[in-house]
């Protein structure tokens, strides 16, 4: 599951990307590179769970994010577009900071004009990508119209009609069998979409209405860079920050792609394994391993509160709290799991 963050020049994607991933960006990227990199959800779930146990291990759920080249206005050639359509969720930051020494491409800081023309520009990119399909339609159904491709331009229709009102493709219902007929275009409004603004140190708060975020990745470094936990939550609580911004909105991201965390416990490691919700039992386990699906017999489960109540998972067993579950049970967020499989 990917990520592509977006946004104009200047916004400060680059910086976010840093902070989140750990990676760096050198210089200038070159024109229509993409990057990308891995960034860890910090749980303090795990956290917990790693100091009951202590194990050689650790291991965080991830988000795969992707730099994507700066969006502009105008330009037909959308290099941001090929990274995006390659990725399960559109991550857009708005710049929305005054700064003398950061020139904007507009002129101006505005970040609700950037905001409409970026969504904009993404209704346009679909609106490119309906238009060829229906040209290559027009010229395949002269040899004789298969039943698929007359769904797929129906459907490409209704799709033109409500870009042509500015409306994004995610308002149009869709069956599963039509979901399938037009899964391979990957269309960008299509996708589930979250902004951020990159506000200054004044701006800052939780998140807004709407799903929307404030990030202001400069005071972001500055919290990155103070080794001493103490000293970091005090700056923090003075910023009125309860967690990292970028941990926060990391974890929204994981959520919005409609994932969550089962755990895996013990001396060696403790794990968090990434599942869709609604995943059953076999699903999950085979994330594990494949073996773990096939030979599916049942999942031990214990609830994180629970765990934490009773202090040990022996005390958990006493107290009867301790689950056995078939292949019909759903796995649950912070549920720890040990499966037991024969193969």
């Amino acid at each position: 599951m990917k990520i592509a963050l977006l946004g104009l020049a200047q916004s400060g994607k680059k910086t976010l990307f840093t902070l989140l991933t750990g990676r760096e960006v050198s210089g200038t990227m070159k024109s229509g590179e993409s990057l990308e990199g891995v960034a860890p959800i910090r749980d303090k779930r795990i956290d917990v769970l790693s100091s009951m146990y202590n194990p050689k291990k650790t291991t965080y759920a991830e988000n795969q994010i992707v730099l994507c080249p700066d969006i502009t206005e105008n330009n037909k050639a959308r290099e941001w577009m090929a990274p995006a359509l390659r990725s399960d969720l559109l991550f857009v930051l708005i710049r929305s900071f005054e700064s003398s020494g950061v020139y904007h491409p507009s002129g101006s800081v505005d970040s609700e004009r950037d905001k409409a023309m970026i969504q904009d520009e993404l209704l346009l990119a679909d609106m490119q990508l309906v238009d060829t399909r229906l040209q290559r339609i027009a010229k395949e159904k002269k040899a004789g119209q298969t039943t698929d491709q007359a769904l797929e331009e129906d459907i490409l229709l209704r799709f033109n009609e409500a870009l042509e009102t500015e409306k994004p493709l995610s308002t149009i219902a869709l069956q599963p069998h039509e979901e399938v007929v037009i899964r391979s275009l990957d269309l960008v409004t299509r996708k589930p979409i979250l902004f951020a603004y990159n506000v200054s140190e004044d701006d800052l708060g939780e998140e807004q209405e709407g799903g929307v975020f404030r990030i202001s990745c400069e005071i972001e470094k500055e919290i990155a860079a103070i080794e001493d936990e103490e000293e970091r939550l005090e700056f923090m609580k003075e910023m009125g920050l309860i967690m990292p911004s970028r941990d926060r909105i990391n974890a929204a991201l994981y959520d919005a792609l409609g994932l969550m965390s089962f755990y895996t416990v013990g001396e060696d490691e403790c794990r968090a394994w990434t599942i869709r919700k609604g995943a059953v039992a076999p699903v999950a386990g085979g994330k594990i391993h494949s073996d773990i699906e096939r030979g599916f017999i049942r999942v031990e489960v214990i609830k994180y509160d629970d765990l934490i109540s009773a202090g040990s998972e022996q005390a958990v067993k006493k107290n009867g709290k301790m689950q056995l579950n078939g292949k019909d049970y759903i796995i649950e967020d912070g549920d720890i799991c040990h499966f037991l499989f024969n193969v």
